[in-house]
Formats: C-alpha cells, sequence, structure tokens
C-alpha cells in the first residue's frame, strides 16, 4: 500500500491535478466545485474584513485625536463626517444627537435647557444611545464572519465525503480487474487525496483569518468602550461648565 501510494504521487506532477479532476466522476466533481465556490467566497471575506478593519483602525486613531485636540463637541461633530470608516465617529454622533435631543447646543438658552434636563435625567439616555451604536458598529464589522466560520467547519467534511468517494470508486476498479493493481485503485485514490487537500485548503485560510479577525475586532469593542467613557466624561464637563456659567 505504501509503495502504491509513493508511485501515485509521482505519477500525479506528471499527469497534473487538473487532468485528474477532469476526469474525475460526477460526484466527485460536485464536491470540487463545491470546495471551490467556499474557497473563492471565503478569500472574498477575508480580503474585505482586511481592509475594512485596518481603515477602522486608522481613521479611529486619527478620530480620537481631533477629539481630544477640540475645543468643543460641536465642533467635534462638524469634523466626523470626514472619518466615514472611524467607529468611534459612529458612536460619537450617536452619542452627540441623543445630547442635544436633551437640549439644543445652540444659543444660551438652549445650553440651559440642556443643564436643567440633565439635572433632571441625568445622562442615561445618552449612555443608551450611546451603547446601542457600539452594539451596531461591532455587529458592521462581524458581517462576514459566518462565512469564515461555516467554511472553516464544513469544508473538512465536504472534502472527506470526495475522500470516500475516491476510496469508493478504488474499490470499485480492484473489482472490476482482475488484480489490485495501482492502475486499477489510482484514480480513486487521486481523487480522494485531491479532496482531502481540497478541503483542507479550504478549511486552513478561512479558520486562521477568522480567529484574527475575531480578536480584532474584540480589540476594537474594547476601544470603543473606552471611548464611551471618555465621551461622557467630556459631555458631563461641558453640562457642568454650562451649569457654572448660568449661575
Amino acid at each position: 500500500m505504501f509503495s502504491s501510494t509513493i508511485v501515485i504521487a509521482a505519477a500525479a506532477p506528471a499527469e497534473g491535478v487538473l487532468s485528474l479532476v477532469r476526469h474525475a466522476g460526477l460526484d466527485a466533481k460536485l464536491v470540487m466545485l463545491a470546495l471551490l465556490v467556499f474557497s473563492v467566497a471565503s478569500w472574498a471575506v477575508i480580503f474585505w474584513k482586511y481592509k475594512e478593519i485596518r481603515a477602522a483602525k486608522r481613521q479611529g486613531a486619527e478620530f480620537v485625536k481631533v477629539f481630544w485636540e477640540a475645543r468643543s463637541l460641536s465642533s467635534i461633530y462638524d469634523q466626523a463626517p470626514r472619518f466615514g470608516s472611524a467607529l468611534e465617529a459612529e458612536v460619537f454622533r450617536a452619542g452627540y444627537r441623543e445630547l442635544k435631543a436633551l437640549g439644543s447646543l445652540g444659543g444660551a438658552s438652549a445650553k440651559q435647557s440642556l443643564v436643567e434636563a440633565v439635572r433632571v435625567v441625568g445622562l442615561t439616555t445618552v449612555e443608551r444611545a450611546l451603547d446601542a451604536s457600539i452594539s451596531l458598529q461591532v455587529r458592521k464589522l462581524e458581517r462576514g464572519l459566518g462565512l469564515l466560520a461555516t467554511t472553516a467547519s464544513a469544508t473538512p467534511f465536504i472534502g472527506l465525503f470526495g475522500t470516500v468517494l475516491g476510496i469508493i470508486r478504488a474499490f470499485q476498479g480492484i473489482s472490476a480487474g482482475a488484480a489490485s493493481t495501482v492502475q486499477a485503485v489510482a484514480p480513486g485514490i487521486a481523487e480522494a487525496l485531491i479532496a482531502t487537500a481540497a478541503g483542507l485548503a479550504a478549511a486552513i485560510p478561512a479558520v486562521l483569518f477568522y480567529n484574527l479577525f475575531h480578536n480584532q475586532i474584540g480589540y476594537l469593542a474594547g476601544e470603543l468602550e473606552g471611548f464611551r467613557t471618555e465621551f461622557l466624561n467630556l459631555a458631563q464637563r461641558q453640562v457642568l461648565r454650562d451649569a457654572l456659567a448660568s449661575e
């Protein structure tokens, strides 16, 4: 058996994997097609999520810098649209809009209205708006990870199914021939090995990048939680300044 495997492995490069696939049975071709679809889709998701997370990190850092350098919440809000990929910018705008709903941040009377509203209800509604926005941004980042998880878990079994089909074909070759020669079992074993390799080739990148992206999204979620606290601190300081100025 070991010597047969060596002969098959040596013959495979000469014949070519594509030639083996072309001469495979319909069931084996369907297995290969399913694995190819999963592989192409998962790599598309990998490139998409890589670019999305990279842009979120870069623009998020730039927006946080603007957040700390600006003198007021309104000036930060005016600059937020420039950072379309920054998660912090979306969270800030959600909190700012809710804060503005308590009392417009415009004129003196509006500031007084905000101060009174915060004295009565606090910043609870702002906190809920921030939490809802954070959850929304994290869910957006997680889009596509389900496909990677499905690819990582399903393709090894699809490849195993193709392996079983190849072994069945190998036994059929033995039963059809007079003896169990290499020529009788080679096509089935080749199909089985190719299906196994194809399943692993689709699953390994999917599971690696799924774990990588999952960890990076967890890191970004933690950054958003920290930004939430800093936003509330800044909002409370501004409301406190307005309260002291009105007395």
